[in-house]
Protein backbone atom coordinates (compact mmCIF):
# COMPACT_ATOMS: atom_id res chain seq x y z
CA UNK A 1 0.00 0.00 0.00
CA UNK A 2 1.55 3.56 -1.07
CA UNK A 3 2.13 5.89 1.95
CA UNK A 4 0.11 8.36 0.23
CA UNK A 5 -2.91 6.81 -0.01
CA UNK A 6 -5.86 8.15 0.92
CA UNK A 7 -9.61 7.24 1.80
CA UNK A 8 -12.48 8.82 -0.38
CA UNK A 9 -14.08 11.78 0.39
CA UNK A 10 -17.37 10.83 1.11
CA UNK A 11 -15.78 9.30 4.31
CA UNK A 12 -16.08 12.17 6.08
CA UNK A 13 -19.41 13.36 5.06
CA UNK A 14 -20.45 9.85 6.11
CA UNK A 15 -18.45 9.90 9.46
CA UNK A 16 -20.26 13.41 10.78
CA UNK A 17 -23.72 12.00 9.28
CA UNK A 18 -23.09 9.10 11.35
CA UNK A 19 -21.59 10.66 14.01
CA UNK A 20 -24.85 12.74 14.71
CA UNK A 21 -27.43 10.38 14.53
CA UNK A 22 -25.36 8.04 16.82
CA UNK A 23 -25.68 11.30 18.96
CA UNK A 24 -29.45 11.23 18.87
CA UNK A 25 -29.73 7.43 19.26
CA UNK A 26 -27.10 7.01 22.16
CA UNK A 27 -28.25 9.84 23.82
CA UNK A 28 -31.92 8.47 23.80
CA UNK A 29 -30.46 5.34 24.85
CA UNK A 30 -28.51 6.16 27.58
CA UNK A 31 -31.55 7.53 29.55
CA UNK A 32 -34.17 5.15 28.21
CA UNK A 33 -34.10 2.88 30.84
CA UNK A 34 -33.36 5.30 33.80
CA UNK A 35 -36.05 7.00 32.38
CA UNK A 36 -38.65 3.81 32.72
CA UNK A 37 -37.82 2.98 36.50
CA UNK A 38 -37.94 6.85 37.31
CA UNK A 39 -41.00 6.94 39.93
CA UNK A 40 -44.12 9.05 39.06
CA UNK A 41 -43.91 10.73 41.93
CA UNK A 42 -39.87 12.09 40.90
CA UNK A 43 -39.53 15.68 40.82
CA UNK A 44 -39.35 15.08 37.10
CA UNK A 45 -41.57 11.95 36.53
CA UNK A 46 -40.47 9.30 34.93
CA UNK A 47 -42.58 6.00 34.14
CA UNK A 48 -42.34 3.81 37.17
CA UNK A 49 -41.75 0.59 35.33
CA UNK A 50 -40.24 -2.39 37.88
CA UNK A 51 -36.15 -3.42 36.62
CA UNK A 52 -37.92 -6.39 34.59
CA UNK A 53 -40.45 -4.73 32.77
CA UNK A 54 -38.23 -2.03 31.89
CA UNK A 55 -35.58 -4.84 30.20
CA UNK A 56 -38.38 -6.65 28.66
CA UNK A 57 -39.25 -3.15 26.77
CA UNK A 58 -35.90 -2.05 26.50
CA UNK A 59 -35.08 -5.24 24.18
CA UNK A 60 -37.83 -5.47 22.55
CA UNK A 61 -37.11 -2.04 21.68
CA UNK A 62 -33.39 -2.78 20.65
CA UNK A 63 -34.64 -5.53 18.82
CA UNK A 64 -36.73 -3.82 16.75
CA UNK A 65 -34.78 -1.21 15.99
CA UNK A 66 -31.86 -3.66 14.57
CA UNK A 67 -34.78 -5.98 12.75
CA UNK A 68 -36.27 -2.91 10.42
CA UNK A 69 -33.13 -2.42 8.17
CA UNK A 70 -33.65 -5.89 6.83
CA UNK A 71 -36.73 -4.02 5.40
CA UNK A 72 -34.83 -1.00 4.79
CA UNK A 73 -32.36 -3.01 3.18
CA UNK A 74 -34.95 -4.18 0.90
CA UNK A 75 -36.37 -1.02 0.34
CA UNK A 76 -33.08 0.59 -0.73
CA UNK A 77 -31.97 -2.25 -2.80
CA UNK A 78 -35.00 -2.53 -5.02
CA UNK A 79 -36.28 1.27 -5.38
CA UNK A 80 -35.41 4.15 -3.98
CA UNK A 81 -31.13 3.91 -3.05
CA UNK A 82 -29.27 4.46 -0.02
CA UNK A 83 -29.33 8.35 -0.55
CA UNK A 84 -33.24 9.13 0.00
CA UNK A 85 -33.25 6.33 2.37
CA UNK A 86 -31.08 7.75 4.93
CA UNK A 87 -32.82 10.89 4.63
CA UNK A 88 -36.40 9.90 5.09
CA UNK A 89 -34.76 7.37 8.12
CA UNK A 90 -33.14 10.64 9.96
CA UNK A 91 -36.93 12.75 9.25
CA UNK A 92 -38.77 9.86 10.69
CA UNK A 93 -35.97 9.32 13.69
CA UNK A 94 -36.04 12.96 14.52
CA UNK A 95 -39.41 13.47 15.07
CA UNK A 96 -39.42 9.84 17.31
CA UNK A 97 -36.80 11.59 19.78
CA UNK A 98 -39.18 14.62 19.69
CA UNK A 99 -41.82 13.06 20.53
CA UNK A 100 -40.74 11.10 23.21
CA UNK A 101 -40.10 15.01 24.78
CA UNK A 102 -43.98 14.98 25.43
CA UNK A 103 -45.09 14.24 29.00
CA UNK A 104 -47.21 12.05 30.78
CA UNK A 105 -48.60 10.57 27.47
CA UNK A 106 -47.63 6.48 26.86
CA UNK A 107 -49.65 6.90 23.14
CA UNK A 108 -47.22 9.82 22.49
CA UNK A 109 -44.51 7.19 24.51
CA UNK A 110 -45.01 4.25 22.09
CA UNK A 111 -45.52 6.36 18.85
CA UNK A 112 -42.32 7.94 19.25
CA UNK A 113 -41.03 4.25 19.72
CA UNK A 114 -42.47 3.12 16.86
CA UNK A 115 -41.19 6.29 14.53
CA UNK A 116 -37.75 5.50 15.84
CA UNK A 117 -37.93 2.04 15.01
CA UNK A 118 -38.74 2.61 11.35
CA UNK A 119 -36.51 5.57 11.01
CA UNK A 120 -33.36 3.34 11.94
CA UNK A 121 -34.58 0.86 9.57
CA UNK A 122 -34.41 2.98 6.58
CA UNK A 123 -30.95 5.13 7.77
CA UNK A 124 -29.05 2.12 9.51
CA UNK A 125 -28.36 -0.43 6.79
CA UNK A 126 -28.04 1.80 3.89
CA UNK A 127 -25.27 4.60 5.74
CA UNK A 128 -23.15 1.35 6.17
CA UNK A 129 -23.46 0.00 2.55
CA UNK A 130 -22.85 3.52 0.92
CA UNK A 131 -19.70 3.71 3.07
CA UNK A 132 -18.73 0.30 1.73
CA UNK A 133 -19.54 0.68 -2.06
CA UNK A 134 -17.30 4.17 -1.67
CA UNK A 135 -14.11 1.37 -1.14
CA UNK A 136 -14.91 -0.44 -4.24
CA UNK A 137 -12.78 0.98 -6.57
CA UNK A 138 -9.47 -0.59 -6.77
CA UNK A 139 -6.98 2.01 -4.94
CA UNK A 140 -9.63 2.20 -2.35
CA UNK A 141 -10.32 -1.50 -1.85
CA UNK A 142 -7.34 -2.15 0.55
CA UNK A 143 -8.61 0.16 3.14
CA UNK A 144 -11.57 -0.73 3.41
CA UNK A 145 -11.07 -2.74 7.04
CA UNK A 146 -9.60 0.63 8.67
CA UNK A 147 -12.58 2.78 6.91
CA UNK A 148 -14.71 1.32 8.59
CA UNK A 149 -12.53 1.13 11.71
CA UNK A 150 -12.77 5.35 11.69
CA UNK A 151 -16.38 5.03 10.31
CA UNK A 152 -16.82 3.05 13.79
CA UNK A 153 -14.82 6.25 15.97
CA UNK A 154 -17.58 8.43 14.18
CA UNK A 155 -20.13 6.38 15.70
CA UNK A 156 -18.49 6.58 19.44
CA UNK A 157 -18.32 10.39 19.24
CA UNK A 158 -21.63 10.82 19.43
CA UNK A 159 -21.99 7.97 21.82
CA UNK A 160 -19.31 9.70 24.16
CA UNK A 161 -19.97 13.43 24.00
CA UNK A 162 -24.22 13.13 24.04
CA UNK A 163 -24.50 11.38 27.57
CA UNK A 164 -22.97 14.20 28.96
CA UNK A 165 -25.38 16.78 27.60
CA UNK A 166 -28.26 14.38 28.58
CA UNK A 167 -27.21 14.74 31.77
CA UNK A 168 -27.38 18.31 32.24
CA UNK A 169 -30.69 18.76 30.43
CA UNK A 170 -32.19 15.78 32.61
CA UNK A 171 -31.04 17.11 35.82
CA UNK A 172 -31.39 20.68 35.12
CA UNK A 173 -34.84 21.24 33.17
CA UNK A 174 -35.94 17.39 32.85
CA UNK A 175 -36.62 14.40 30.51
CA UNK A 176 -38.16 15.68 27.89
CA UNK A 177 -35.53 18.73 27.06
CA UNK A 178 -32.92 15.10 27.13
CA UNK A 179 -35.04 13.34 24.61
CA UNK A 180 -35.75 16.86 22.96
CA UNK A 181 -31.65 17.39 22.32
CA UNK A 182 -31.59 14.04 20.69
CA UNK A 183 -33.73 15.13 17.70
CA UNK A 184 -31.72 17.89 17.48
CA UNK A 185 -28.54 15.95 16.87
CA UNK A 186 -30.77 14.07 14.15
CA UNK A 187 -31.73 17.61 12.48
CA UNK A 188 -27.94 18.22 12.15
CA UNK A 189 -26.92 14.86 10.61
CA UNK A 190 -29.85 15.07 8.24
CA UNK A 191 -28.71 18.90 7.00
CA UNK A 192 -24.92 17.58 6.98
CA UNK A 193 -25.82 14.96 4.60
CA UNK A 194 -27.81 16.88 2.39
CA UNK A 195 -24.66 19.24 2.04
CA UNK A 196 -22.28 16.26 1.33
CA UNK A 197 -24.32 15.18 -1.30
CA UNK A 198 -24.16 18.50 -3.14
CA UNK A 199 -20.50 18.60 -2.68
CA UNK A 200 -19.40 15.08 -2.91
CA UNK A 201 -20.50 13.79 -6.13
CA UNK A 202 -18.63 10.69 -5.29
CA UNK A 203 -21.46 9.42 -3.37
CA UNK A 204 -24.03 10.08 -5.72
CA UNK A 205 -22.15 7.70 -7.98
CA UNK A 206 -21.82 5.36 -5.20
CA UNK A 207 -25.43 5.32 -4.84
CA UNK A 208 -26.92 3.05 -7.42
CA UNK A 209 -29.68 0.63 -7.06
CA UNK A 210 -28.85 -2.71 -8.11
CA UNK A 211 -30.26 -4.22 -11.22
CA UNK A 212 -32.87 -6.71 -11.27
CA UNK A 213 -32.14 -10.11 -12.53
CA UNK A 214 -34.55 -12.67 -13.84
CA UNK A 215 -34.16 -14.92 -11.33
CA UNK A 216 -34.88 -12.43 -8.36
CA UNK A 217 -37.49 -12.86 -5.89
CA UNK A 218 -39.99 -9.96 -6.29
CA UNK A 219 -41.39 -7.27 -3.72
CA UNK A 220 -45.03 -8.68 -4.22
CA UNK A 221 -43.52 -12.33 -3.65
CA UNK A 222 -41.92 -10.87 -0.56
CA UNK A 223 -44.46 -9.42 0.53
CA UNK A 224 -46.35 -13.02 0.46
CA UNK A 225 -44.23 -15.51 1.73
CA UNK A 226 -42.14 -12.88 4.03
CA UNK A 227 -43.69 -9.74 5.51
CA UNK A 228 -47.40 -12.04 6.15
CA UNK A 229 -46.04 -14.76 7.54
CA UNK A 230 -43.77 -12.89 9.74
CA UNK A 231 -46.67 -10.47 11.00
CA UNK A 232 -48.99 -13.36 11.39
CA UNK A 233 -46.34 -15.21 13.20
CA UNK A 234 -45.76 -11.99 15.61
CA UNK A 235 -49.73 -12.20 16.14
CA UNK A 236 -49.75 -15.72 17.22
CA UNK A 237 -46.94 -15.54 19.43
CA UNK A 238 -47.99 -12.53 21.48
CA UNK A 239 -51.76 -13.89 22.10
CA UNK A 240 -50.48 -17.54 22.51
CA UNK A 241 -51.86 -18.61 26.27
CA UNK A 242 -49.28 -18.82 28.92
CA UNK A 243 -45.85 -17.17 27.65
CA UNK A 244 -43.12 -19.73 26.12
CA UNK A 245 -40.34 -17.01 26.37
CA UNK A 246 -41.32 -15.35 29.77
CA UNK A 247 -43.28 -12.25 27.80
CA UNK A 248 -45.78 -11.25 25.14
CA UNK A 249 -43.28 -9.56 23.46
CA UNK A 250 -40.53 -12.02 23.30
CA UNK A 251 -42.99 -14.62 22.26
CA UNK A 252 -43.96 -12.37 19.25
CA UNK A 253 -40.55 -11.08 18.33
CA UNK A 254 -39.48 -14.65 18.49
CA UNK A 255 -42.00 -16.16 16.05
CA UNK A 256 -41.99 -12.79 14.07
CA UNK A 257 -38.15 -14.18 13.41
CA UNK A 258 -38.85 -17.88 11.52
CA UNK A 259 -39.94 -16.54 8.98
CA UNK A 260 -37.73 -13.97 8.23
CA UNK A 261 -35.03 -16.51 8.60
CA UNK A 262 -36.24 -19.06 6.29
CA UNK A 263 -36.18 -16.09 3.69
CA UNK A 264 -32.58 -16.12 4.21
CA UNK A 265 -32.45 -19.76 4.18
CA UNK A 266 -34.25 -19.81 0.93
CA UNK A 267 -31.97 -16.72 -0.76
CA UNK A 268 -29.03 -19.17 0.09
CA UNK A 269 -30.69 -21.86 -1.37
CA UNK A 270 -31.74 -19.74 -4.52
CA UNK A 271 -28.36 -18.10 -5.16
CA UNK A 272 -25.82 -19.07 -7.58
CA UNK A 273 -23.69 -22.37 -6.92
CA UNK A 274 -20.48 -20.59 -8.24
CA UNK A 275 -20.74 -17.36 -7.13
CA UNK A 276 -22.81 -16.62 -4.16
CA UNK A 277 -23.92 -19.41 -2.26
CA UNK A 278 -20.62 -20.53 -0.52
CA UNK A 279 -20.64 -16.40 0.32
CA UNK A 280 -23.83 -15.84 1.39
CA UNK A 281 -23.59 -19.42 3.78
CA UNK A 282 -20.22 -17.74 5.55
CA UNK A 283 -22.09 -14.81 6.04
CA UNK A 284 -24.86 -17.00 7.49
CA UNK A 285 -22.87 -18.44 9.63
CA UNK A 286 -21.78 -15.37 11.37
CA UNK A 287 -24.87 -13.72 12.02
CA UNK A 288 -25.77 -16.81 14.08
CA UNK A 289 -22.77 -16.94 16.23
CA UNK A 290 -22.74 -12.60 16.70
CA UNK A 291 -26.42 -13.13 18.31
CA UNK A 292 -24.50 -14.06 21.12
CA UNK A 293 -22.26 -10.94 21.34
CA UNK A 294 -24.78 -8.67 20.90
CA UNK A 295 -27.38 -10.54 23.95
CA UNK A 296 -24.44 -9.64 26.44
CA UNK A 297 -22.73 -6.62 25.14
CA UNK A 298 -26.42 -4.69 24.78
CA UNK A 299 -26.68 -5.07 28.41
CA UNK A 300 -25.07 -1.72 29.26
CA UNK A 301 -28.44 0.09 28.88
CA UNK A 302 -30.03 -2.70 31.03
CA UNK A 303 -28.10 -4.91 34.04
CA UNK A 304 -24.78 -2.47 33.82
CA UNK A 305 -27.05 0.60 33.93
CA UNK A 306 -28.76 -1.04 36.77
CA UNK A 307 -25.45 -1.93 38.91
CA UNK A 308 -24.30 1.99 38.13
CA UNK A 309 -26.80 2.98 39.75
CA UNK A 310 -27.47 0.75 42.21
CA UNK A 311 -24.47 -1.00 42.71
CA UNK A 312 -21.12 1.50 41.85
CA UNK A 313 -20.09 4.00 44.19
CA UNK A 314 -20.75 7.40 42.41
CA UNK A 315 -20.47 10.13 44.84
CA UNK A 316 -18.25 12.98 44.29
CA UNK A 317 -16.58 15.56 46.08
CA UNK A 318 -13.88 18.74 45.27
CA UNK A 319 -12.14 18.10 42.04
CA UNK A 320 -14.23 15.55 40.25
CA UNK A 321 -17.55 17.55 41.52
CA UNK A 322 -16.34 20.42 40.01
CA UNK A 323 -15.44 18.72 36.28
CA UNK A 324 -18.34 17.34 36.38
CA UNK A 325 -20.44 20.28 37.02
CA UNK A 326 -18.41 21.82 34.18
CA UNK A 327 -19.29 19.36 31.30
CA UNK A 328 -22.82 17.77 32.65
CA UNK A 329 -23.99 18.14 36.18
CA UNK A 330 -23.78 16.38 39.73
CA UNK A 331 -26.97 14.90 41.04
CA UNK A 332 -27.47 16.01 44.09
CA UNK A 333 -29.92 13.20 46.11
CA UNK A 334 -31.12 13.71 49.83
CA UNK A 335 -29.98 10.12 52.00
CA UNK A 336 -31.91 8.25 54.80
CA UNK A 337 -31.02 8.63 58.02
CA UNK A 338 -28.97 5.72 59.26
CA UNK A 339 -31.32 4.78 62.12
CA UNK A 340 -34.12 4.02 59.34
CA UNK A 341 -31.74 1.95 57.53
CA UNK A 342 -30.73 -0.37 60.23
CA UNK A 343 -34.49 -0.79 61.17
CA UNK A 344 -34.93 -3.39 58.26
CA UNK A 345 -37.88 -2.26 57.22
CA UNK A 346 -38.95 -5.56 55.12
CA UNK A 347 -41.05 -5.35 52.12
CA UNK A 348 -40.71 -1.64 52.08
CA UNK A 349 -39.18 1.02 49.27
CA UNK A 350 -37.37 3.00 51.64
CA UNK A 351 -36.85 5.68 48.39
CA UNK A 352 -40.69 6.14 48.16
CA UNK A 353 -40.98 6.46 51.84
CA UNK A 354 -38.36 9.03 52.89
CA UNK A 355 -36.95 10.63 49.49
CA UNK A 356 -34.76 8.81 47.05
CA UNK A 357 -31.62 6.32 48.47
CA UNK A 358 -29.08 6.37 46.11
CA UNK A 359 -27.68 3.79 47.80
CA UNK A 360 -30.14 1.31 47.97
CA UNK A 361 -33.20 2.26 46.30
CA UNK A 362 -33.33 0.82 42.81
CA UNK A 363 -37.50 1.20 42.04
CA UNK A 364 -37.84 -2.39 42.13
CA UNK A 365 -41.81 -3.10 42.74
CA UNK A 366 -42.18 -6.67 43.33
CA UNK A 367 -38.50 -7.93 44.59
CA UNK A 368 -37.91 -12.04 45.63
CA UNK A 369 -36.71 -12.59 48.79
CA UNK A 370 -32.77 -12.21 49.53
CA UNK A 371 -30.29 -10.43 49.34
CA UNK A 372 -31.08 -8.13 45.81
CA UNK A 373 -28.75 -4.90 45.59
CA UNK A 374 -28.40 -4.67 49.03
CA UNK A 375 -31.70 -2.59 49.82
CA UNK A 376 -32.03 -2.53 53.66
CA UNK A 377 -34.91 -5.18 53.58
CA UNK A 378 -33.45 -7.99 51.93
CA UNK A 379 -30.10 -8.14 54.43
CA UNK A 380 -29.96 -9.31 57.67
CA UNK A 381 -28.23 -7.85 60.99
CA UNK A 382 -25.30 -10.26 60.49
CA UNK A 383 -24.76 -8.92 56.95
CA UNK A 384 -24.96 -4.91 58.29
CA UNK A 385 -22.34 -5.75 60.60
CA UNK A 386 -20.21 -5.91 57.28
CA UNK A 387 -20.95 -2.97 55.63
CA UNK A 388 -18.24 -0.38 56.26
CA UNK A 389 -19.72 2.65 57.88
CA UNK A 390 -18.43 4.83 55.33
CA UNK A 391 -20.59 3.19 53.23
CA UNK A 392 -23.92 3.86 55.57
CA UNK A 393 -24.96 7.65 54.36
CA UNK A 394 -25.73 10.31 56.87
CA UNK A 395 -29.19 12.11 57.06
CA UNK A 396 -28.56 14.93 54.86
CA UNK A 397 -27.68 15.60 50.82
CA UNK A 398 -24.82 13.67 48.60
CA UNK A 399 -23.76 14.42 45.20
CA UNK A 400 -23.73 11.68 42.57
CA UNK A 401 -21.98 11.37 39.37
CA UNK A 402 -25.51 11.27 37.29
CA UNK A 403 -25.93 7.16 35.84
CA UNK A 404 -26.02 7.78 32.65
CA UNK A 405 -22.71 8.83 32.24
CA UNK A 406 -21.34 5.36 32.82
CA UNK A 407 -22.89 4.90 28.72
CA UNK A 408 -19.77 7.19 28.43
CA UNK A 409 -17.39 4.94 28.81
CA UNK A 410 -17.10 2.63 26.13
CA UNK A 411 -17.73 5.66 23.48
CA UNK A 412 -14.77 6.98 25.03
CA UNK A 413 -12.56 4.02 24.96
CA UNK A 414 -13.59 3.40 21.10
CA UNK A 415 -12.40 6.74 20.45
CA UNK A 416 -9.16 6.21 22.27
CA UNK A 417 -8.62 2.68 21.13
CA UNK A 418 -9.75 2.62 17.94
CA UNK A 419 -6.52 4.58 16.51
CA UNK A 420 -4.28 2.26 18.32
CA UNK A 421 -6.20 -0.82 16.41
CA UNK A 422 -5.83 0.68 13.22
CA UNK A 423 -2.35 0.99 13.78
CA UNK A 424 -1.89 -2.16 14.51
CA UNK A 425 -3.50 -3.79 12.41
CA UNK A 426 -1.73 -1.59 9.73
CA UNK A 427 1.07 -3.21 11.16
CA UNK A 428 0.85 -6.27 10.85
CA UNK A 429 -0.73 -5.79 7.19
CA UNK A 430 2.94 -4.35 6.27
CA UNK A 431 4.52 -7.39 7.91
CA UNK A 432 1.83 -9.63 5.60
CA UNK A 433 0.51 -11.68 9.32
CA UNK A 434 -2.98 -9.52 9.35
CA UNK A 435 -5.65 -11.77 10.15
CA UNK A 436 -8.34 -12.63 7.88
CA UNK A 437 -12.15 -10.40 8.71
CA UNK A 438 -13.42 -13.26 10.23
CA UNK A 439 -10.22 -14.14 12.21
CA UNK A 440 -10.74 -10.49 13.95
CA UNK A 441 -14.27 -11.19 14.73
CA UNK A 442 -13.13 -14.60 16.15
CA UNK A 443 -10.62 -12.69 18.34
CA UNK A 444 -13.36 -9.89 19.12
CA UNK A 445 -15.26 -12.92 20.43
CA UNK A 446 -12.85 -14.19 22.79
CA UNK A 447 -11.82 -10.55 24.21
CA UNK A 448 -15.62 -10.18 24.72
CA UNK A 449 -15.80 -13.06 26.68
CA UNK A 450 -12.96 -12.73 28.88
CA UNK A 451 -14.08 -9.33 29.96
CA UNK A 452 -17.17 -10.22 31.61
CA UNK A 453 -14.84 -12.08 34.23
CA UNK A 454 -13.91 -8.39 35.15
CA UNK A 455 -17.74 -8.11 36.56
CA UNK A 456 -17.47 -11.36 38.56
CA UNK A 457 -14.60 -10.25 40.10
CA UNK A 458 -16.20 -6.40 40.63
CA UNK A 459 -19.51 -8.81 41.94
CA UNK A 460 -17.34 -11.10 44.53
CA UNK A 461 -15.11 -8.10 45.47
CA UNK A 462 -18.23 -6.09 46.73
CA UNK A 463 -19.53 -9.23 48.21
CA UNK A 464 -22.81 -9.36 45.78
CA UNK A 465 -24.62 -6.07 46.68
CA UNK A 466 -23.22 -5.54 50.48
CA UNK A 467 -21.18 -2.90 49.73
CA UNK A 468 -20.44 -0.61 47.00
CA UNK A 469 -18.06 -0.75 44.00
CA UNK A 470 -15.50 1.00 42.84
CA UNK A 471 -16.27 2.84 39.08
CA UNK A 472 -12.71 1.24 38.35
CA UNK A 473 -14.66 -1.84 37.10
CA UNK A 474 -17.41 -0.07 35.22
CA UNK A 475 -13.75 1.15 33.05
CA UNK A 476 -12.09 -2.10 33.60
CA UNK A 477 -15.07 -3.91 32.04
CA UNK A 478 -15.59 -1.54 29.18
CA UNK A 479 -12.08 -0.90 28.57
CA UNK A 480 -12.13 -4.71 27.74
CA UNK A 481 -15.20 -5.55 25.77
CA UNK A 482 -14.55 -1.73 23.67
CA UNK A 483 -11.34 -4.19 22.33
CA UNK A 484 -13.20 -6.97 21.43
CA UNK A 485 -16.01 -4.54 20.02
CA UNK A 486 -13.59 -3.12 17.38
CA UNK A 487 -12.38 -6.69 16.00
CA UNK A 488 -16.00 -7.71 15.79
CA UNK A 489 -18.71 -5.13 15.18
CA UNK A 490 -16.86 -2.71 12.41
CA UNK A 491 -15.31 -6.11 10.98
CA UNK A 492 -18.95 -7.54 10.58
CA UNK A 493 -19.90 -4.21 8.60
CA UNK A 494 -16.47 -4.75 6.44
CA UNK A 495 -17.18 -8.68 6.10
CA UNK A 496 -20.80 -8.07 4.95
CA UNK A 497 -19.82 -5.64 2.44
CA UNK A 498 -17.03 -7.62 0.54
CA UNK A 499 -18.81 -10.97 0.65
CA UNK A 500 -22.52 -10.39 0.06
CA UNK A 501 -23.06 -10.40 -3.76
CA UNK A 502 -23.85 -7.01 -5.40
CA UNK A 503 -27.27 -7.43 -5.96
CA UNK A 504 -28.40 -7.85 -2.32
CA UNK A 505 -25.75 -6.37 -0.45
CA UNK A 506 -28.38 -4.27 1.79
CA UNK A 507 -30.39 -6.96 2.07
CA UNK A 508 -27.38 -8.84 3.72
CA UNK A 509 -26.27 -5.98 5.61
CA UNK A 510 -29.75 -6.06 6.99
CA UNK A 511 -29.37 -9.62 7.74
CA UNK A 512 -26.51 -8.62 9.79
CA UNK A 513 -28.47 -5.90 11.58
CA UNK A 514 -31.39 -8.97 12.20
CA UNK A 515 -28.89 -11.04 14.18
CA UNK A 516 -28.18 -7.69 16.11
CA UNK A 517 -31.75 -7.78 16.65
CA UNK A 518 -32.30 -11.22 17.99
CA UNK A 519 -29.27 -10.51 20.34
CA UNK A 520 -30.69 -7.57 21.39
CA UNK A 521 -33.99 -8.97 21.99
CA UNK A 522 -32.11 -11.31 24.03
CA UNK A 523 -30.12 -8.86 25.61
CA UNK A 524 -33.55 -7.64 27.29
CA UNK A 525 -34.68 -11.22 28.34
CA UNK A 526 -31.16 -11.88 29.97
CA UNK A 527 -31.58 -8.38 31.64
CA UNK A 528 -34.46 -9.23 32.99
CA UNK A 529 -33.08 -11.91 34.96
CA UNK A 530 -30.91 -8.94 37.46
CA UNK A 531 -33.37 -8.94 40.16
CA UNK A 532 -33.56 -13.25 40.23
CA UNK A 533 -29.56 -13.63 40.72
CA UNK A 534 -28.90 -12.93 43.93
CA UNK A 535 -25.47 -13.23 43.52
CA UNK A 536 -24.18 -10.87 40.62
CA UNK A 537 -20.84 -12.79 40.02
CA UNK A 538 -23.01 -15.84 39.02
CA UNK A 539 -25.12 -13.27 36.34
CA UNK A 540 -21.77 -12.01 34.80
CA UNK A 541 -20.57 -15.27 34.78
CA UNK A 542 -23.26 -16.12 32.82
CA UNK A 543 -22.22 -13.97 30.17
CA UNK A 544 -18.51 -15.07 29.92
CA UNK A 545 -19.93 -18.62 29.42
CA UNK A 546 -22.31 -17.79 26.78
CA UNK A 547 -19.66 -15.74 25.24
CA UNK A 548 -17.41 -18.31 25.47
CA UNK A 549 -19.56 -20.79 23.94
CA UNK A 550 -19.67 -18.70 21.18
CA UNK A 551 -16.03 -18.03 20.24
CA UNK A 552 -15.51 -22.28 20.24
CA UNK A 553 -18.14 -22.68 17.41
CA UNK A 554 -16.84 -19.78 15.64
CA UNK A 555 -12.80 -21.23 15.88
CA UNK A 556 -14.70 -24.78 14.81
CA UNK A 557 -16.07 -22.70 11.79
CA UNK A 558 -13.08 -21.01 11.22
CA UNK A 559 -10.53 -23.16 8.39
CA UNK A 560 -14.02 -23.19 6.48
CA UNK A 561 -14.70 -18.91 6.47
CA UNK A 562 -11.15 -18.22 5.83
CA UNK A 563 -11.36 -20.30 2.37
CA UNK A 564 -14.37 -18.65 1.55
CA UNK A 565 -12.47 -15.21 2.41
CA UNK A 566 -9.95 -15.92 0.87
CA UNK A 567 -11.69 -17.56 -2.38
CA UNK A 568 -13.97 -14.79 -2.91
CA UNK A 569 -12.39 -11.90 -1.43
CA UNK A 570 -8.37 -12.12 -2.23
Amino acid sequence: MAKNQKHPKGLMILFFTEMWERFGYYLMLGIFSLYMIEPTSSQFAGLGFTNMYAADIYGTYLALVYLTPFFGGLIADRFIGYRKSILIGGVLMAAGYIGLSIPNSMIAFYIALLLIILGNGMFKPNVSVLLGKLYEKPEYESLKDSGYNIFYMGINIGAFVCNFVAAYLRLTYGWGWAFAAAGIGMIIGVIWFMIGLARVPEIKEADKISPKRPNDISMARIFSVLFLPAFAAAALGWFIPNNIFGSDSTDAFIFFCIPVILFFFTTWKSADKKTEREPIAALLAVFGVVIIFWAVFHQNGSALTYWAKNNTSREVKGITESVINTVAKVEEVSTVPRTIQLQGLHGEDLGSKTGPNPYFDNYTKDLPTGNIDGKPGDVNDEDWSRVPKQELPKYGKINLWPTELQASINPFFVVVLTPLVVMFFGFLRRRKKEPTTPGKIAWGMLISALSWLVMVWAAIASGNGISKASVAWLFGVYGVITIGELCLSPMGLSLVSKLAPKRIAALMMGGWFLSTAIGNKLSGVLSGLWDVFEKKSYFFLTNALLTAGAFIIILILMPWLKRVYNEYVN
